[in-house]
């Protein structure tokens, strides 16, 4: 046997072990996984895939609560988490030095994953409220999820734009629903996957309205949050939502530090991506965790470690995204 084919048989050998089998030498002793507030679909997400991280690849993970994409963009960059979940506007806005968290300071350890799935922004009030409409909440009590995450960041946003003042407030989305269910509260506008834990939680036991955004509504979102979309949030996703619900979305996704070995990024990455069946069973949003949404990020880097596996089911990252 030629001696290049015995090594190219050895390399293919070595690529083909399973995680357990692979040498782990430059892996972390554990990994966190900096998420979200309990209730929210971060936190979801977070505890399963840590679950299945220490299942498939015998590593110890767990699951971090956060204020959200905001605060684990700066987790992830400065290295205190390796890996966290992320909407794509405040990846984008770290990036550029604009972060609250990170004035001025441009995030360069920001590596992508995986695509995750698109989050809705969502408004929901008590039916007995009587309020029908986004433009109804002058002046009333809004809870807006923790003050560094998505929801605030982008709904705060909209309302400035759209000359809404109302009495903002901020906290998890379990106190949240709390608080509306109490009275102490009258809106509880959130950005999360669907269903969203929380908003089902609520719907179960309180009669609650979602409130649509309207065509001009959208528009105002869209110009104020470019990396916005419009979405739709179809009937029946919470308990007495008998009506489509207008809105706006941005997709998320999974992001890991640079220094996070290659080895260890192709096998989450993988381990995500080759079964999404399991990962519908962590939370039903991951139905669009597909490979084939990489693209809807196109500004942040890749893993080279994440591009090795993309390679090898025959998708390419172009040059300007490793």
């Amino acid at each position: 046997m030629k001696l290049t084919t015995f090594a190219t048989l050895v390399s293919g050998a070595i690529a083909a072990l399973p995680a357990a089998a692979q040498d782990k030498s430059d892996w972390p002793s554990s990994l966190s996984i900096s998420t979200g507030s309990q209730g929210g679909a971060y936190f979801v997400w977070g505890s399963g895939l840590a679950s299945l991280i220490g299942e498939q690849l015998g590593l110890s993970a767990s699951a971090e609560v956060t204020g959200g994409p905001i605060q684990n963009v700066a987790l992830v960059e400065a290295g205190e988490t390796l890996l966290g979940f992320t909407t794509t506007g405040p990846a984008q806005e770290a990036m550029a030095g604009e972060s609250e968290l990170m004035p001025g300071m441009a995030a360069a350890n920001l590596r992508a994953l995986f695509p995750m799935y698109q989050t809705p922004l969502q408004a929901a009030v008590l039916s007995s409220s009587g309020i029908t409409d986004i433009a109804s909440l002058e002046g009333r009590r809004v809870n807006f999820g923790p003050a560094s995450g998505t929801s605030a960041t982008y709904w705060q946003r909209y309302f400035d734009e759209a000359g809404i003042d109302v009495n903002a407030s901020f906290a998890g989305a379990s106190d949240a629903v709390g608080q509306l269910g109490d009275g102490l509260i009258d809106a509880f506008v959130y950005a999360a996957g669907l269903p969203t834990g929380a908003y089902s939680e609520l719907a179960v036991q309180q009669a609650i309205t979602f409130l649509p955004l309207s065509d001009a509504e959208v528009t105002t979102f869209v110009e104020a949050v470019p990396s916005m979309q419009t979405f739709t949030i179809p009937a029946g996703t919470y308990k007495g939502q008998d009506a489509d619900i207008p809105t706006v979305a941005m997709w998320n996704f999974a992001v890991a530090n640079a220094s996070v070995p290659d080895s260890l990024a192709y096998e989450i990455t993988k381990l995500v991506l080759s079964n999404n069946e399991r990962m519908q069973q962590i939370h039903s949003s991951a139905i669009e965790t597909l490979a084939e949404n990489w693209d809807k990020n196109n500004f942040l880097p890749f893993h080279p470690g994440a591009v090795r596996y993309y390679e090898e089911i025959g998708i390419t990252i172009p040059d300007n995204l490793r």
